[in-house]
C-alpha cells in the first residue's frame, strides 16, 4: 500500500478489540481484512503522547480517543481541595452555634425566673406587652432577642476574611523573584487561593523523577580505560576541582563531525586518543559499534543520532567527539568514521539488552576480516565475565567505579573479546537452532549468549551524569530536615531510579539498609514487607504493639494510623508489578506502615493510575498533608489525588500544570515554597483565626454579665453604631495587617532553620485545644471588661457632684476598654512591625476616637435624635479620670496573663521551635558562616551505580532491516572476505 492513498481509500478491515481500560501495558485486538484475521497487540498499539521518529510517512487507525485513551484512563478525578483548617473552621462554627444556643436557653431561663420573681410585680413601672401573657412567652421571645444579639459570637465575616488572607498570601508566590526562570521567563503561579496554610503542613512529598528531579538530559562526564581515569579537572596545583562555565573546554576542531554542544575539560584524553592510545581507540570504537542508535544525516556532516535511550545517545555522541564517529548502518553493516578515515564494519550479530542480563553486545566483522565482540552492561555482571587474568584491572576500575558512584553518576562497564570464524560459526548454528525454537525460546536464546559472552577483556568503564536540575540534592536534603518524606513515584527502570535518588540524596550511602520489594504474588510480597517491617522495628510484629493492638479492634474506617520510628535509616523499593499486589485490600496497610517508617521511597515501573493510588492509600491512612510535583500528563492522576498538586512547566507539555494547585519551572523552588510562603501562610492563618475568635468571645460575652443587671432583658452593652462598626471597621485592618506582614522570622532564617517547619506538620499552631483556650481567654477578658468599668463607676461623681453610673456612659467606657484591649491583643501577637501593620493598628484605634465625637456630636444627634441617641457623652466621659482608670486597669488584667504565658510556657513546657528560635537570636548577635556539606566516602561497602534506560527488542527491529533505509555511498563500499 504505501503511500497511495487511493488503496488506502479502498480498505475495508474491521477492528474488534477489547473496550477501554487503563492497562499500558496490555492490548488485544484482532484486524479482520479479506476473510482473514491479523492479531493486535500492545507492540502495534501506540499510545496517545507519543513521538514517531526515524518514519518517512505511516498510515494510523484511532482506536480510543478523548477519556477513552489509556492515558486518560489513568488521570484519575478532579476533585475540589479545601485545606485542613477549612474543616476544621466548619466544625468549630458548629461548636459556637451550639454554645450560643446553650447560653441563650441559660439566660431565657435566667429571665423566665426574673419575671416570676420580680417582673411579674414589677408592671407598673415596666408593663408587659400586650402580646406577652405569661413568663414562658416572655422567655420564649426573649431566648430569639439573646440569638440575635450574642449573633456575632458566630463568625459570619470570618470566611470573607479568610478568602482575602489567602488571596493576598497567593499574590506573594506570584510576585516572588526567587522563584522566577530567568531562561523560559516563567514566573511561579498560585493557581488556586485556597491551600497557602496547607502548604505549611506537608508530611510527605511524591515526586516524579524524569524532568521533575532530572533535566533528561544525559553528559558523558568521566571514563575509565585500561586502570586510567579521564574526567577529573585539577588546578595548577595538581587538587580535583569543580567544573564552572569559566572552565576552558576541550578543543575538538581537529574533528569535522563534532557535535558543537559536546563538553570536555580533561584534555589528557584528547591527547591520548591523537597519540593512537590502543586501548583508547578500542575503548571508543566500542562505544561507537555496541548500541541501538539510529543516525540521520539530512544535510552533509551533520548527524543527528535518534537514540532509543538518551544515555546510549551521549555514549554514542562522545565516542563521535573523540573522533569515532557513527555514520550510519543497514541492517547488516556499520559505518564509523575513524580519525578521519571511513570503515565499515559487518553487523554479525546484536545480543540483545534484557533487564535480567543487564548488558548488551555486538558481533562484527573488521575490514581486516576480524570478528570482534563488544559488549557493555552492569559492572556486577561484567566481572563476572572477564577472564581471570585480568583481575588487578578489574579492582583498579572497580576504585574508579566507586568514585563514580560517590559523585552520583550512572557507570557501564566495558570489554570485548576477540572471536575465532570456526567458533563463531559453530556459536551462530546455535543461535539460529534457539531462536527458531518453539519451546522456551527465550531461554534457550539466554543460554547460547552466555556461552560467548566469557572471558572478555576489560577495556574499561564510562561514568554518564543523569543531569539533575539545579538545587536538586540541597533541596531533598533540606526537606529532610524539615523531616519531610519523599517517595519517588516513576515510571523508570529501577536501576535508573535508585542512581538518581542516591544523586539526589533521598538515599545515601550509611543508610542501615535498602529493601528491595520484587515478588509477583501477595504471599511473596506480603512475606517481604514483613521481612522489612520486622528489622526496621521487631517489637511492630507483636500483639502487643500499640498499632496492632489498634487495628485488632477493626476500627471503623475511615481510620488513621499513628507514625512509628524505626530503629535506624531505611530505604524501599518497590516495583509496579509488586506494588499492584501490595495495593490490594489485605497488603495496603503492610505497604504503607512499611513504607512510612523507610526515611525514602522508590517506587519505579508504575502506571499513572498506581502512582494516585499510592497518594490515596497515604491519605486514607495517616493524619498527614500530602504534596505531589510532576511535569508530565503522567502524572496528572498523582496531582489531583494529592492534598496539593505542583506542576513543573517543563519539556513535557503543559497538562501537569494545567492541572495543579501551584505551577512553576524548577524543583529547587519547592523549599521556598513550603519553607517561605507556606510556613508564613500557615503561622498567619493560624494567628488570624486564634485572634479572630478571641476578640469576638470577648466582645460578645460582656452582653452575658450584663444580663445578670438588666433582669435578662436582652438589652445591649454598647451603642448599636459600635455593634455595627466593631468587626467591619474598627478591628478589621489591624487583623488584616497581622494576616498579610506578620513573619516571626524572615526568609533566610526560614531556609536556614528548616526545623521550624515541623509545628505545622503536627499542627500545632490552632487546633481544638487552642480553640478552647481562644474561648476561655475571651470569656476571662469579657468578665474583666465588665466588672472593671462597674467597679470604678459604681457609687462615682463628678467633680460637680452629679453620678456618671448612667447606661450610656457605662457603655462608651466598656467599649472603649474593649476597643484598647484587643488592640493591645494583637501588638503582643505582632513580631514583625512594618509601617503599613503599625497605620493599621494605631490608625484603627484613632480612627475609632474620630467616629466617636462623630457619631456622638451635638449636631448629629439633633438632626437624627432617633438615630443618634449619645448626645454629648464623647466629650462628657472621656475627660473622666475614671474612664482612663478603667481603660488602663482592664489592660494591665487582660494582658497579665497573656504575658505570663508566653514567659512562662519556654520554661515549663518548651517546644523544639522555641530553641531553634533562641539560636537564631544567637546567631542574629554573632553571625556564623554557612555549614559547608562534606561528601563522605565510604570504601568498606560498595554499591553498583549501573543505570540504562534501555529496553529489550530493539536489537532484532536493526537487524530486521525495517527501520533504515540508508544507502552507503558507492566510494565506501567493501567486499568482505568469507
Amino acid at each position: 500500500m504505501e503511500d497511495n492513498l487511493k488503496l488506502l481509500s479502498a480498505f475495508d478491515g474491521e477492528v474488534r478489540c477489547e473496550s477501554p481500560n487503563n492497562k499500558l501495558d496490555r492490548f488485544t485486538g484482532i484486524l479482520m481484512y479479506k476473510g482473514k484475521n491479523y492479531i493486535l497487540n500492545h507492540d502495534r498499539l501506540i499510545l496517545r503522547g507519543c513521538v514517531i521518529r526515524n518514519t518517512d510517512w505511516c498510515y494510523g487507525l484511532v482506536i480510543f480517543t478523548g477519556p477513552d485513551t489509556k492515558v486518560m484512563q489513568n488521570s484519575g478525578k478532579s476533585t475540589f481541595k479545601r485545606t485542613h483548617i477549612d474543616h476544621l473552621m466548619n466544625v468549630l462554627v458548629l461548636w459556637i452555634f451550639l454554645f450560643l444556643g446553650c447560653m441563650c436557653f441559660l439566660l431565657a431561663v435566667g429571665h423566665y425566673i426574673w419575671e416570676n420573681n420580680k417582673g411579674y410585680y414589677f408592671q407598673d413601672y415596666l408593663p408587659w406587652e400586650d402580646y406577652v401573657s405569661s413568663s414562658v412567652l416572655s422567655a420564649t421571645l426573649m431566648f430569639w432577642s439573646y440569638f440575635i444579639i450574642l449573633n456575632t459570637m458566630v463568625p459570619i465575616s470570618l470566611y470573607v476574611s479568610v478568602e482575602i488572607i489567602r488571596l493576598g498570601n497567593s499574590f506573594y508566590i506570584n510576585w516572588d523573584q526567587k522563584m522566577f526562570y530567568e531562561p523560559k521567563n516563567t514566573p511561579a503561579q498560585a493557581r488556586t487561593t485556597t491551600l497557602n496554610e496547607e502548604l505549611g503542613q506537608v508530611k510527605y512529598v511524591f515526586s516524579d523523577k524524569t524532568g521533575t528531579l532530572t533535566q533528561n538530559i544525559m553528559i558523558f562526564n568521566k571514563c575509565s580505560i585500561n586502570g586510567t581515569l579521564y574526567g577529573d579537572v585539577c588546578d595548577k596545583n595538581g587538587p580535583r576541582t569543580e567544573v564552572s562555565k569559566k572552565r576552558e573546554k576541550v578543543d575538538f576542531s581537529y574533528n569535522k563531525l563534532a557535535d558543537p554542544k559536546f563538553s570536555f575539560y580533561d584534555k589528557t584524553l584528547v591527547e591520548a586518543v591523537k597519540r593512537g592510545d590502543r586501548w583508547v581507540h578500542l575503548f571508543f570504537l566500542s562505544l561507537s559499534l555496541c548500541h541501538t542508535v539510529i543516525s540521520e544525516e539530512k544535510v552533509e556532516g551533520e548527524l543527528v543520532y535518534q537514540a532509543q535511550s538518551p544515555d546510549e545517545g551521549a555514549l554514542v555522541t562522545a565516542a563521535r567527539n573523540f573522533g569515532f564517529v557513527f555514520r550510519s548502518r543497514t541492517s547488516e553493516t556499520i559505518m564509523v568514521v575513524e580519525m578521519g578515515k571511513a570503515r565499515i564494519y559487518q553487523l554479525l550479530a546484536i545480543l540483545d539488552f534484557s533487564n535480567v542480563r543487564k548488558r548488551m553486545s555486538v558481533i562484527v566483522r573488521t575490514p581486516e576480516n576480524r570478528i570482534l565482540l563488544f559488549c557493555k552492561g552492569a559492572d556486577t555482571i561484567i566481572c563476572e565475565l572477564l577472564h581471570p587474568s585480568y583481575r588487578s584491572l578489574k579492582d583498579i576500575t572497580m576504585d574508579h567505579l566507586d568514585d563514580f558512584a560517590s559523585d552520583g553518576l550512572r557507570t557501564l562497564m566495558v570489554a570485548y573479546r576477540e572471536l575465532d570464524s570456526a567458533f563463531f560459526q559453530d556459536w551462530s548454528k546455535k543461535h539460529s537452532e534457539a531462536c527458531l525454537s518453539l519451546e522456551d525460546r527465550e531461554n534457550k536464546i539466554s543460554i547460547v549468549y552466555e556461552e560467548i559472552e566469557r572471558d572478555l577483556m576489560l577495556l574499561g568503564a564510562t561514568a554518564i551524569e543523569d543531569k539533575l536540575q539545579d538545587g536538586v540534592p540541597e533541596t531533598i536534603l533540606t526537606l529532610n530536615k524539615a523531616k519531610i518524606k519523599i517517595w519517588v513515584l516513576t515510571g523508570d527502570k529501577q536501576e535508573t531510579a535508585v542512581n538518581i535518588a542516591y544523586a539526589c540524596n533521598i538515599f545515601e550511602d550509611e543508610m542501615d539498609e535498602i529493601f528491595i520489594v520484587e515478588g509477583n504474588n501477595d504471599e511473596t510480597v506480603g512475606g517481604e514487607l514483613r521481612s522489612a517491617r520486622e528489622k526496621m522495628k521487631p517489637d511492630s510484629l507483636l500483639e502487643s504493639d500499640p498499632v496492632n493492638s489498634y487495628l485488632a479492634t477493626k476500627p471503623q474506617p475511615p481510620f488513621k494510623i499513628p507514625e512509628e520510628v524505626p530503629n535506624g535509616s531505611y530505604g524501599l523499593i518497590i516495583n509496579g508489578y509488586s506494588l499492584a499486589h501490595a495495593l490490594e485490600g489485605n497488603l495496603e496497610l503492610e505497604l504503607l506502615r512499611t513504607a512510612c517508617m523507610c526515611k525514602g521511597v522508590i517506587c519505579c515501573r508504575m502506571t499513572p493510575l498506581q502512582k494516585a493510588q499510592v497518594v490515596e492509600l497515604v491519605k486514607k491512612y495517616k493524619k498527614a498533608v500530602t504534596l505531589a510535583i510532576g511535569d508530565g500528563a503522567n502524572d496528572v492522576s498523582m496531582i489531583r489525588a494529592a492534598h496539593i498538586g505542583v506542576g513543573i512547566s517543563g519539556q513535557e507539555g503543559m497538562q501537569a500544570m494545567l492541572s495543579s494547585d501551584y505551577a512553576f519551572s524548577q524543583f529547587r523552588y519547592l523549599q521556598r515554597l513550603l519553607f517561605v510562603h507556606g510556613r508564613w501562610s500557615y503561622n498567619r492563618m493560624c494567628k488570624f483565626l486564634s485572634y479572630f475568635f478571641y476578640k469576638n468571645f470577648s466582645f460578645t460575652l460582656v452582653h452575658v454579665w450584663y444580663a445578670f443587671y438588666s433582669g435578662f432583658s436582652a438589652q445591649t452593652v454598647y451603642d448599636t453604631w459600635f455593634i455595627t462598626f466593631y468587626n467591619l471597621v474598627y478591628t478589621s485592618l489591624p487583623v488584616l495587617g497581622l494576616s498579610l506582614f506578620d513573619q516571626d522570622v524572615n526568609e533566610t532564617w526560614s531556609l536556614r532553620f528548616p526545623e521550624l517547619y515541623e509545628p505545622g506538620q503536627h499542627n500545632l499552631y490552632f487546633n481544638k485545644k487552642e480553640f478552647v483556650k481562644c474561648l476561655l481567654h475571651g470569656i476571662y477578658s469579657s468578665f474583666v471588661l465588665f466588672f472593671i468599668p462597674m467597679g470604678t463607676v459604681y457609687n462615682s461623681v463628678r467633680k460637680d457632684g452629679k453620678e456618671i453610673s448612667d447606661y450610656q456612659s457605662f457603655s462608651l467606657i466598656v467599649q472603649t476598654s474593649l476597643l484598647c484591649v484587643v488592640t493591645m491583643q494583637i501588638t503582643l501577637e505582632t513580631t514583625y512591625w512594618t509601617m503599613i501593620s503599625h497605620v493599621f493598628t494605631w490608625g484603627s484605634l484613632g480612627f475609632y476616637f474620630c467616629v466617636l465625637f462623630f457619631l456622638y456630636s451635638d449636631g448629629l444627634c439633633l438632626l437624627f435624635p432617633d438615630i443618634f441617641q449619645f448626645l454629648g457623652v464623647a466629650r462628657n466621659t472621656l475627660n473622666l479620670p475614671q474612664m482612663w482608670l478603667s481603660v488602663i486597669l482592664s489592660i494591665i488584667l487582660c494582658m497579665l496573663p497573656v504575658i505570663g504565658y508566653q514567659f512562662l510556657k519556654p520554661l515549663f513546657w518548651p517546644v523544639s521551635v522555641d530553641q531553634i528560635i533562641d539560636r537564631i537570636h544567637h546567631c542574629m548577635r554573632h553571625p556564623l558562616p554557612y555549614p559547608t556539606r562534606t561528601k563522605l566516602k565510604h570504601t568498606a561497602s560498595r554499591r553498583s551505580a549501573y543505570a540504562f534506560s534501555h529496553k529489550q527488542g530493539f536489537g532484532a527491529l536493526i537487524t530486521s532491516g525495517k527501520t533504515v533505509k540508508a544507502k552507503l555511498p558507492k566510494r565506501n563500499s567493501f567486499h568482505f572476505k568469507r
